[in-house]
């Protein structure tokens, strides 16, 4: 008699919710505690951590590259600022505030012009800096970033496709690039996290859905573009990251939520046939001939934690799965505490010999900042 149109009342499902969610969180334990030695996430993104604050800012200077910070960097900081919570370090947490605090001052040039996703998604970093101190000069800098997201059209980025997605409704800096799953998701989430207002995860989540309606494939997976017929490992990595970071966020009544958690969950089932006995992913997820690559190995554990973690998925399913990522991505971590086999910054071309031949790397962000987020979502309540 609770029922109507095949729905049980929204307190009831809370209710539900609370009830299962502890359950499953101690089921999940089973498969994220008990580490062999040197593999605790709690010492694994200490190290990492602590790595990323000696490191300069990496994108300044750099003549192939902007002058000033763009989203690897901001990725990495944002896993360590949420590791630091996670782990209630405060001094960790307080010397990653310092390396922004001369942002606001003699340092201000390297603060990003927030007219392309790569760049907005640094507003990240001062909502979650806002979220931990309350500092309000975090949350004035933060909303910025978000709301310069959906305002008018503006600068020299400005396409008129721009204006067609913001007659929509969607944000004008849409490109329908999968990377842009996480970009426009994480600042958006992060001020919804900041501020309470539903205006901002709401507008992350019609987002998602447009971009799962026009780029999911049948089998869960994303080319990395609609002419470019790859399973590329990162471009997905940011789309499984994406999907995981808003859905923690997201209200269970937001109508958009049950679209975005099939599509996550189509996306988990495809990645848990294409994981290596490793337990490692491959720069092309499907091709075998590929070489593991860490970055996406990062992002695909992180998703699956925290599905697992909040009971979005079958623990006994994919736990396990989660646990090998995990042990198989440090792995990779040298001595300097810098992971290697990281793809280099990737455009789309249709060709599988460019993706197979891109450079290895040692210590890039891309794949730093993945560490820190599955080091998160292990310790994370």
């Amino acid at each position: 008699m609770w029922q109507k149109n095949g729905y049980l009342p929204l307190f009831i499902l809370m209710a539900l919710i609370a009830i299962v969610h502890p359950v499953m969180a101690q089921k999940a334990s089973i498969f994220f505690s008990n580490w062999p030695q040197g593999c605790a996430p709690e010492e694994i993104g200490k190290r990492v951590a602590e790595h990323f604050i000696s490191t300069p800012h990496s994108n300044y200077g750099r003549p192939t590259s902007p002058s000033y910070i763009t989203y690897p960097e901001v990725c990495t900081w944002y896993g360590a600022l949420t590791f630091a919570k996670e782990t209630s370090d405060e001094k960790l947490a307080s010397r990653l505030a310092d390396r922004f605090d001369p942002l606001f001052g003699a340092e201000a040039n390297l603060v990003p012009i927030p007219d392309h996703v790569d760049f907005t998604v640094f507003g990240a970093i001062p909502f979650e800096l806002y979220i931990q101190t309350k500092d309000p000069n975090y949350l004035k800098m933060g909303l910025q970033f978000a709301d310069k997201q959906w305002g008018s059209p503006e600068g020299p980025r400005v396409t008129p496709e721009s204006y067609k997605f913001y007659e929509q409704g969607l944000t004008w800096q849409t490109r329908m690039w999968i990377d842009d799953m996480f970009m426009i998701t994480a600042v958006q989430s992060q001020a919804y996290r900041a501020t309470g207002d539903k205006k901002y995860i709401e507008r992350a989540a019609k987002e998602m859905v447009v971009y799962l309606d026009s780029l999911q494939r049948p089998n869960g997976l994303f080319y990395h573009a609609p002419d470019v017929p790859f399973f590329w490992g990162r471009g997905n990595g940011w789309m499984a990251a994406g999907m995981s970071e808003l859905l923690r966020s997201l209200p269970n009544d937001n109508p958009d939520r049950p679209r975005i958690m099939n599509g996550y969950k189509t996306m988990m089932a495809s990645l848990l046939r294409y994981q290596a006995e490793s337990g490692m992913w491959r720069q092309l997820i499907d091709d075998p001939e590929s070489w593991p690559e860490t970055s996406c190995t990062g992002m695909f554990t992180f998703a699956m934690i925290t599905g697992v973690k909040n009971g979005w998925l079958d623990a006994d399913t994919y736990g396990p799965a989660a646990r090998k990522g995990w042990l198989a991505l440090i792995s990779y971590i040298d001595e300097n505490n810098d992971i290697k086999e990281v793809c280099e910054g990737t455009n789309k071309k249709n060709d599988r010999q460019y993706y197979l031949d891109r450079r290895r790397l040692t210590g890039d962000l891309h794949g730093q900042a993945p560490i820190l987020w599955c080091a998160t979502a292990l310790i994370r309540k």
